[in-house]
């Protein structure tokens, strides 16, 4: 077994690089990176478009320069409008990170708007969800084909977000499941249970911590998940509401040898001062990405000790 510390990844989005347009600042690629491999990260999702280079060697050499590995990346579509065939647009994805290196895809089921702050509604009819979990098994295919593992992430914001949803789509489809251990929580579903229940369905894992407040607050729509965010709904392992200890004992007891992608959600009102470096977790409004990943890892690796 590969130990943790050699399964660890970033996300360009614990440094408030996301795809949403009017998110917050955007740090640019070099710093992100910088600091991933400063603080012992050995790899990273690629982030939002335009983030990395769009070439796929560029991609690539952009990440060994800074001694990481390309894990692959989260690619929202929309999964369940019979009128959007999704494959010409995962297809075009997959060929980039298979020419960067990258082995991961992580599909969110889009509901063509922008941003996570909506879906608000019941969610799909039958039709609507037979349409979304075929074109799941069509992508996870097409994926394993170009030797990729394709997983669906469950997401607030996206046509698979509640505990139903994700019950659903692990009854009527086939493809490995994306544990987000933040966004199950929000979404009413128990990370811990579905780690101890399905591991064999986890194939790649986002793990984060939650303020159960938070949570609560965006699953009954008192808040967007927007708000909540620049509120403090995530907080670095350890610090929040979630127990990381028991899902990784269990995917690891299961043989999960697959990436720990540390991804807390951060939104940046500016660029971080230079004292933001310092180890220890930060307070909401706090801009400091690389304590807080810090503050992550040290946790995780305690919890790897732990277990061996």
């Amino acid at each position: 077994m590969i130990p943790i510390a050699d399964r660890l990844a970033g996300a360009p989005i614990s440094w408030g690089v996301c795809e949403v347009a009017g998110w917050g600042w955007q740090l640019d690629a070099g710093t992100v990176l910088s600091q991933m491999r400063e603080a012992g990260l050995v790899a990273t999702e690629f982030g939002p478009d335009g983030f990395l280079p769009d070439d796929p060697q560029d991609k690539a050499k952009a990440l060994a320069d800074k001694g990481l590995f390309a894990v692959g990346g989260f690619v929202p579509v929309v999964l369940h409008d019979p009128s959007f065939d999704p494959v010409r647009t995962i297809g075009q994805a997959l060929a980039g990170f298979k020419a960067a290196g990258a082995g991961t895809l992580v599909l969110a089921a889009a509901t063509g708007s922008n941003g996570y702050d909506g879906r608000r509604d019941p969610g799909l009819d039958d039709d609507g969800w037979q349409v979304l979990l075929r074109n799941l098994d069509r992508l996870a295919r097409l994926a394993g084909g170009m030797g990729i593992t394709a997983t669906v992430h469950p997401h607030v914001g996206t046509m698979v977000e509640t505990s139903d949803d994700v019950e659903r789509v692990l009854a009527g489809s086939g493809i490995g499941l994306c544990l987000d251990t933040g966004h199950l929580l929000i979404g009413g579903a128990d990370p811990v249970r579905l780690a101890g229940e399905h591991a064999g369905r986890i194939r790649h894992t986002h793990l984060k911590d939650v303020d159960a407040a938070w949570a609560r607050r965006v699953r009954s729509g008192e808040v967007s998940y927007t708000e909540a965010v620049r509120g403090g709904l995530y907080r670095p392992l350890g610090h929040g509401d979630v127990d990381i200890a028991s899902i990784v004992a269990s995917l690891e007891g299961a043989g999960y040898d697959g990436w720990y992608v540390l991804e807390q959600d951060t939104i940046l009102a500016g660029p971080p001062p230079a004292a933001s470096v310092q180890a220890g977790p930060s307070q909401a409004g706090d801009l400091s990405p690389i304590a807080d990943v810090r503050t992550s890892i040290d946790h995780l690796l305690a919890i790897a000790g732990s277990l061996s």
